[in-house]
């Protein structure tokens, strides 16, 4: 029996089915709670429906629809019916003028365009103020033999454009002045959505004259009122722009104007401005893509696009809606009453969750537009319906399940609470011993440093180092066990061993440390310097398991190999050295370059550790003659102490060989030096 099923009465009872088994379950879970039920599942209905119109679910429907939109679009070659010119930051430093633009390089402009036969053009710039160029560009207007059009503004439609009623009337002065009949006005209005992604095509209020890609050709009435998503087009290659754009400076004189004329002739011309924070909107794709927005001249470019394609996305009808919300309810319902096995149950849950996913894809790619359907709200729809039916289902045994998981969560963790009720098995305090590699760190001097510094940037220092920290333990495979300050304790081995955990270990302990010297490089002004990253190393035996008491649970390490490790962190202040691992460490390692350092007696350990550094750039040259010398030393040759502290001579910066040649000073072959201090 499955966990969302109901038990049955007795051996005899039929199968009922899912349906059936609803007229059960008011009998048993009683009607009080089936009424809450039954409210639930209407909340479930309008979630499905209305999920676009509710707030805290808009963000996600929009999000929803801004990919499938972007992937379920067929890709276009770049589009040869259609040139944007462009006032570009290059353009604004050429003619040394910012604001507003200058209207002398658009008047030589439309001049050169004029003479290269496009179909039409349109201007998405609004001639709000005079400027000294007006005569000029008035003159180019109105002897433009293009059908050319002009951005136009109304006092009613300017509240997202912000513009003074000065300005606005100058624009409607400035159009009187034009009295060519071939230049008409057009509406640029656009109209993004709250988080400034333009999906749909804007309104167009009667009080203004037709949009600019309904200017552009005639005989487009039908778009006039067409509110549906905008068919953004899509290139084949995503560094390609779907449009030709070329900047207004080419066009400032004939003579470079002519090499233009392929991409001008027998097209339709948009002139507008690409400039930074600057009528810029996003796009679903460029949403979805992380690119910057794109200029509003490039918008009124796709719709034209659509417009000469014919290209209307189709509406889905109101009552398809409401159908389709009552039916995954429904669905969501019967899948909690079914009686089958898990994997078919999964099985269901999976189909289902798939059609949810790739029938607006479907719809989307043919030709209807999404952008009114309620995926999300589907999928919140169906999973209230699952988890409300399926909880007056086990209503009979959910008290008392619940009490025993609330007296759990007072001792235990959630997830362990959880674990424990599906085994009851788990809830012994047991360890097990386990061959680990043990990884201590320390940041040294961070205590001190931060009684020196505001706590806020305690806490901002603090929290980028151990984050990092963290990732680079999990990035090679290890288990962190506690964080003690500024200290990290990770281990490899247990839960899961693994045959590389020796070199696992070995590459994260030097990628810690590699890490620590980066971060106290790279530390905000005003912030003392701050100290080396210590590492120790230790490979042996542990106990692993969950250990605590009454009140908490933790997975942790115990036993001599977390110590020697600890210990080995904290020799590194006796040895000059940033990390120390040990002999039994390094001896598996294959894929990391350690160094030979001696015999030491570790504070409070009896036994002897040989230790070993990583081979640094510093080091790497001198490390096959250490290594030579320090074998001979170990064979009884009184001379190769000699030899190593001539080698330490020869290489000054090299402070953990100059300290392992004094050690060997006091220390005789086979021997081991004894660090005083942890």
């Amino acid at each position: 029996m499955t966990e969302g099923s109901v038990p049955e009465a007795d051996t005899n009872t039929p199968n009922l089915g899912s349906v059936g088994r609803l007229s059960r379950l008011w009998r048993e879970v009683g009607p009080l709670r089936t009424s809450a039920s039954l409210v639930l599942l209407i909340i479930a209905i309008l979630l499905a429906r209305y999920s676009w119109g509710l707030g805290f679910a808009v963000d996600i429907e929009r999000v929803l629809f801004d990919v499938r939109s972007s992937y379920a679009m067929e890709r276009v070659e770049q589009d040869e019916r259609i040139t944007i010119v462009t006032y570009e930051e290059d353009t604004l430093l050429n003619t040394g003028v910012r604001s507003p633009l200058d209207r002398e390089i658009l008047a030589n402009a439309l001049g050169s365009l004029d003479m290269m036969r496009p179909r039409a053009i349109a201007i998405d710039i609004l001639i709000d103020q005079p400027t000294d160029n007006d005569e000029m560009l008035i003159d180019a207007l109105n002897a433009m033999q293009t059908p050319t059009f002009l951005a136009f503004v109304t006092t009613a439609s300017n509240e997202n454009l912000r513009l003074q009623p000065r300005q606005v009337d100058y624009i409607a002065e400035f159009h009187r002045r034009v009295t060519n009949d071939l230049v008409q006005p057009t509406s640029v209005k656009l109209g993004a959505d709250n988080d400034n992604v333009q999906r749909s095509w804007p309104d167009q209020p009667d009080d203004l004259p037709p949009l600019m890609a309904n200017s552009l050709v005639p005989g487009s009435d039908a778009y006039r009122d067409h509110r549906g998503s905008i068919a953004y087009r899509r290139p084949f290659f995503e560094n390609e722009p779907p449009f030709m754009k070329l900047a207004i400076d080419f066009f400032a004189n004939d003579e470079e104007a002519a090499f233009m004329a392929d991409f001008i002739t027998d097209r339709y011309i948009l002139i507008g401005t690409d400039l930074p924070l600057i009528d810029r909107f996003e796009t679903p794709l460029t949403r979805l893509q992380g690119n910057d927005p794109i200029a509003g001249v490039e918008v009124h470019g796709h719709l034209l696009a659509q417009m000469l394609d014919g290209t209307m996305l189709r509406s889905v009808p109101g009552w398809a809606l409401w159908t389709t919300a009552i039916l995954v309810v429904l669905c969501g319902a019967l899948t909690s009453l079914s009686d089958l096995r898990l994997w078919k149950l999964a099985l269901l849950i999976f189909v289902q969750a798939a059609f949810i996913v790739i029938v607006p894809f479907t719809l989307h790619r043919n030709g209807v537009d999404t952008q009114t359907l309620p995926v999300f709200g589907w999928f919140g729809g169906w999973i209230i319906a699952f988890t409300t039916i399926g909880a007056a289902a086990r209503s009979v045994g959910a008290e008392k399940r619940e009490y025993v998981t609330g007296a759990l969560n007072k001792y235990l963790p959630s997830d362990v609470a959880s674990q424990i009720m599906d085994d009851p098995e788990r809830l012994s305090l047991r360890g097990e011993k386990r061959e680990i590699y043990a990884v201590f760190t320390d940041l040294e001097g961070f205590t001190k440093l931060s009684h020196a510094i505001e706590p806020e940037m305690v806490a901002y220092l603090l929290n980028n180092y151990l984050d990092k920290m963290c990732e680079i333990v999990l990035e090679y495979g290890g288990t962190i066990d506690k964080f003690v300050g500024d200290a990290v304790v990770a281990f490899w081995g247990a839960p899961i061993a693994r045959p590389d955990d020796a070199d696992r270990a070995a590459q994260c302990a030097v990628a810690m440390w590699e890490f620590g010297e980066e971060f106290r490089h790279d530390t905000p002004d005003g912030v003392p310097p701050i100290g080396r990253t210590r590492v120790g190393l230790h490979h042996g035996e542990a106990i692993v398991g969950n250990f605590g008491g009454q009140e908490r649970i933790q997975y942790t390490a115990l036993g001599d190999a977390m110590n020697t490790a600890a210990r080995l962190e904290s020799a590194n202040k006796q040895t000059d050295t940033v990390m120390l691992a040990s002999d039994e460490a390094v001896n598996s390692v294959s894929k990391a370059q350690f160094r030979c350092l001696g015999r030491v007696t570790l504070s409070g350990r009896s036994t002897p550790v040989k230790i070993y550094e990583p081979v640094s750039k510093i080091t790497a040259g001198s490390a096959e003659a250490l290594h030579k010398h320090y074998q001979e030393f170990e064979q009884g040759n009184e001379m190769a102490r000699e030899a190593i502290a001539k080698l330490a001579d020869d290489n000054p910066d090299d402070l953990a060989l100059k300290n392992f040649a004094q050690r060997l000073i006091n220390t005789e072959p086979g021997g081991s030096y004894v660090l005083q201090g942890k």
